[in-house]
């Protein structure tokens, strides 16, 4: 296995804070004093701006693309698990981890019981629809606010006076996973590009106020670039590079006494060794649904077949991936150390978390553009888990 492969088990988590940990610290230094936690300074305004796939060892290989970044360098901290963006967007906003928010992947069970046998229905949270991403939308199933109950930190913020707007683009206002994942309305300023992001958190802060503010960005196009083409493709540089000149000019433009703080909700890897669910031997004998991501499968099986699809997907997978049933995952802590028991119920009856380049893939159930992308995360390498934490007081 490459160094780039270098896995974080659960039992090696316990050194890094987390995603769930940026907005308590933010909330800290709105309090005037300096985070324990992480380093962010007394503040009374915040930019915090997510770059969707900006993974540290990503970063660190490439730094000489990225001095703004390289040069802000704070802290490295982890994602959560699994590494993908519904759940790292939750844990972000909520300040706790998916045992608790239950956004537990990219897509899963949300009603165990209920969908049983021949209804047997997941939810893509990320898309909100029902079964696969270009399924049927989920609003009229799942409400937001059910599956995802944690107001968490960004609410309390709120709830104490803090000025929240978003800068993102348009098309993600009031989503099923928005609603999920924010929990707060805020003031929205639809922005797509680097340079539209750059204005619109200028405008957020262009009045004067005695309140605190937090204005949270977001910017998806890397994450994209190294899906489609691969992490540290020439189009992954020089969207890192876009991503560089962005920052420096948030830093230039943001009045004086503004903190920027710059992460990353994954890191990603070039995955090349395929194992097809859907065409391999009898990967689906005894199982109701396969849900999850290429990287990290939620397998729910069929009613006393557990122990048989274990068996004969590790017959299957081998070293290529960690397959262990439910119990092992809560007790090991794979989703938190606190998870509720609505939450437990959510998780599958087994779950596979890829090694190395694998990819568990399902090529007559997943749309093509996903089964044949080169960039994956999801898993337990420091390649997938590990993001920056990028801070500069303006």
């Amino acid at each position: 296995m490459s160094t780039s492969a270098h896995e974080l088990h659960p039992r090696d988590w316990n050194g890094y804070a987390t995603l769930a940990d940026v907005l308590p610290a933010i909330d800290d230094a709105f309090g005037r004093w300096p985070s324990t936690t992480l380093p962010i300074p007394a503040s009374k305004d915040v930019v915090l701006l997510l770059v969707d796939g900006l993974g540290a060892s990503l970063l660190d290989q490439h730094a000489e693309i990225a001095p703004t970044l390289t040069a802000m360098r704070a802290s490295t901290i982890r994602a959560g698990f699994p590494a993908t963006t519904a759940t790292s967007i939750t844990s972000l906003m909520s300040g706790t981890s998916c045992g608790r928010h239950g956004i537990i992947g990219y897509a899963f069970r949300t009603d165990r019981e209920a969908t049983r046998g021949p209804n047997r229905q997941t939810l893509n949270a990320l898309r909100w629809t029902l079964n696969r991403s270009t399924g049927p939308s989920a609003l009229g199933t799942y409400v937001p606010e059910d599956v995802q109950p944690v107001g968490g930190t960004l609410v309390d913020l709120a709830a104490r006076g803090v000025e929240v707007t978003y800068v993102m683009p348009g098309a993600y206002r009031g989503s099923g996973f928005s609603r999920a994942a924010f929990r707060v309305d805020g003031t929205h300023i639809p922005a797509q590009s680097p340079a539209e992001i750059a204005d619109g958190v200028s405008s957020a802060l262009s009045v004067q106020t005695s309140r605190h503010r937090l204005v949270y960005a977001y910017w998806p196009d890397l994450d994209a670039a190294g899906h489609l083409f691969g992490p540290g493709s020439p189009q992954w540089v020089t969207t890192l590079g876009a991503v560089d000149r962005m920052v420096a000019d948030l830093a230039s433009e943001s009045p004086r006494g503004t903190t920027l703080v710059v992460t990353g909700d994954h890191g990603m890897v070039q995955a090349d060794n395929r194992i097809d669910i859907d065409t391999t031997d009898e990967m689906l004998k005894g199982v109701e649904s396969v849900s999850g991501e290429m990287r990290v499968r939620q397998v729910y099986t069929r009613p006393g077949a557990r122990d048989d699809v274990q068996s004969f997907w590790a017959g299957i997978v081998g070293d290529n991936a960690h397959l262990a049933p439910r119990e092992q995952v809560l007790d090991e802590a794979w989703f938190g150390t606190e998870v509720t028991d609505v939450v437990a119920e959510r998780i599958g009856d087994l779950v596979a978390v890829a090694r190395g380049t694998t990819i568990l893939t399902r090529s007559r159930t997943d749309p093509a553009p996903e089964v044949t992308m080169p960039g994956h995360h999801g898993a337990w390498t420091a390649s997938e888990q590990l993001v920056p934490l990028l801070v500069q007081k303006v």
